[in-house]
């Protein structure tokens, strides 16, 4: 595996994957991640590895998509244990730029979804999700992957993703090469998350509730519960757990990410984000 963290070299890198030394042009997957790998990002390299003949990954904490008060400087780092990680995968290439790389003196260009970004996260998070548009963008004009993915656990990330890449016309990748995969949990329902490393033996053990709470409440609306005092019974009984608090408990279209007062056949996705002690956890499930 090669970890490159200059944009020169990553370009000769990339060109060298791609032409393979052989007649035809070879495919490359990117999944991008902010390191502190867990389970879940290697399930996006496997399924990478199946999808194209090379893979890339980047790890890059990105300061734009963090606001003032959040956990920048406490987000793990942990380049030489992600480094080996992705070694024993198989990973061809880790790009792992600096700040000073992707974001150099002068910088001063932004991108912004305006309207997928207004919710959820987003209201919660102001600014955030230009920071993930912009980040993302730049990883895909520096990579030139053919099939970039990304975990479902986020997603208003890849709703905003795959918009930006219709938006912008990009063809490297085009949006229909812009893969969701499946939220990775553990046994007890819990989504996968660098951030619960944030949690004590006790919030652990609480933090399944979330899951729990979620799969309930999706039960009764397919059933023909009404959808505002169901969710008003889901943040109740995540509270009651030990949360500290809930920034949103919501059923959206999957697609557009309207709110859905009514389940009325539509794709639809319940989406949640909670505090427990220092950890805010997100997560969202098919209401089906």
């Amino acid at each position: 595996m090669q970890t490159i963290s200059r944009l020169d070299a990553l370009r000769s890198a990339v060109g060298a994957l791609k032409s393979g030394g052989k007649p035809g042009m070879r495919t490359l997957a990117l999944v991008p991640t902010m390191g502190a790998l867990h389970e879940g990002h290697l399930t996006l390299v496997r399924e990478a590895k199946k999808r194209a003949d090379h893979v890339a990954v980047s790890i890059f904490v990105n300061p734009r998509q963090f606001g003032p008060n959040e956990d920048l400087d406490a987000y793990p780092r942990r380049m030489a244990a992600d480094a080996a990680l992705l070694e024993t995968e198989g990973v061809d290439l880790l790009w792992a730029p600096t700040v000073e790389v992707m974001y150099p003196a002068g910088y001063a260009t932004n991108v912004s979804v305006s309207g997928l970004d207004a919710v959820l996260c987003g209201a919660a998070r102001p600014g955030h999700f230009d920071g993930v548009a912009t980040v993302v963008g730049k990883l895909f004009n520096q990579v030139r992957p053919d099939v970039a993915l990304f975990g479902e656990k986020d997603w208003q990330q890849l709703a905003i993703i795959r918009r930006m890449a219709r938006d912008l016309d990009l063809v490297a990748p085009f949006a229909d090469a812009i893969i969701g995969v499946p939220t990775v949990r553990e046994v007890d329902g819990l989504a996968m998350s660098s951030r619960n490393q944030y949690l004590t033996a006790q919030e652990r053990a609480a933090a399944p509730a979330l899951a729990r709470a979620m799969r309930k409440a999706i039960a009764a609306v397919v059933r023909g519960a009404p959808v505002s005092p169901t969710l008003d019974g889901l943040r109740a009984d995540v509270l009651a757990a030990g949360f500290r608090s809930i920034d949103y408990a919501d059923m959206r279209d999957a697609d557009t990410l309207e709110d859905m007062l009514v389940f009325d056949g539509r794709a639809a996705r319940l989406l949640v984000a909670a505090h427990i002690g220092k950890a805010r956890l997100i997560d969202n499930m098919a209401v089906a």
